[in-house]
């Protein structure tokens, strides 16, 4: 098995090297990473990967980053600094995490949790990332402020049905079908809006109440209908399509 370990600490780095090969001598650490950037660059061409073992805290920022730019099929086990409460959460989904400073037995339990979930081809290392993710938004804002002439207009989020990128410009499209512009590009507006909203790709941001239905689609894919008046297609990859639904029977 081929194993990536992103992490910025050189000790903890190595540590988890040698639990790794003592819990599971078949195991392969072929790279060690310190940054979102260098990660980023080798899961650009070295895509075949088969579990990682992820800081979430590094030099350039938040893991979660790396996972938002590339899409990744590998689960991915944390090591994270978060305290008692956080990690009792994560214990109600079965996600296993690594409590840092660990142990190799903790390392072996971690494992052993993924492998259970691989053959079950469960859904739970998903969530973590969102309930994780979620945990580092800051508050949703009511209102986004869009610009028109010398005019500042409050939209409130809940007005919105979609945001969207098209040609390089960041548009808005509400419930009663009016178009506004954005200033804010669609990152930063994932960022502050609620869990009311899903990126389903990279182009869309869809509120939940703006969705008719999802309907399968090509290649275990789904097409988003809406019941605003929207003509492009919106369309879910297959390894997003499990967590757009959980998302969507949550909400």
């Amino acid at each position: 098995m081929r194993i990536l370990i992103i992490e910025d600490e050189k000790l903890t780095a190595n540590d988890l090297v040698f639990s790794i090969q003592e819990v599971r001598p078949n195991f392969t650490v072929i790279k060690i990473l310190a940054s979102v950037k260098s990660a980023i660059t080798f899961l650009k061409t070295e895509p075949a990967i088969d579990l990682i073992f992820s800081d979430i805290q590094l030099t350039d920022g938040l893991s979660f980053e790396i996972f938002k730019a590339i899409e990744i099929d590998a689960p991915i086990i944390f090591c994270t600094a978060y305290d008692e409460y956080a990690l009792n959460a994560f214990d109600v989904n079965g996600i296993a995490y690594l409590l840092k400073p660990f142990t190799t037995e903790a390392i072996k339990i971690a494992i052993e949790k993924f492998e259970k979930l691989t053959q079950q081809k469960d859904n739970k290392l998903t969530q973590l990332l969102q309930y994780m993710e979620q945990s580092n938004k800051p508050k949703a804002s009511p209102s986004l402020l869009v610009y028109q002439g010398e005019k500042i207009i409050p939209v409130p989020f809940n007005d919105i049905a979609l945001m969207y990128l098209k040609n390089g410009i960041v548009k808005l499209h509400t419930f009663d079908n009016q178009i506004f512009i954005a200033s804010e590009t669609l990152e930063e507006l994932e960022k502050i809006n609620d869990t009311n909203f899903f990126r389903v790709n990279r182009q869309y941001l869809v509120h939940q109440k703006a969705i008719k239905n999802a309907a399968k689609y090509f290649n275990r894919r789904l097409v988003l209908h809406l019941h605003i008046r929207f003509d492009e297609k919106i369309i879910i990859s297959k390894e997003k399509a499990p967590v757009f639904l959980d998302w969507l029977a949550q909400n």
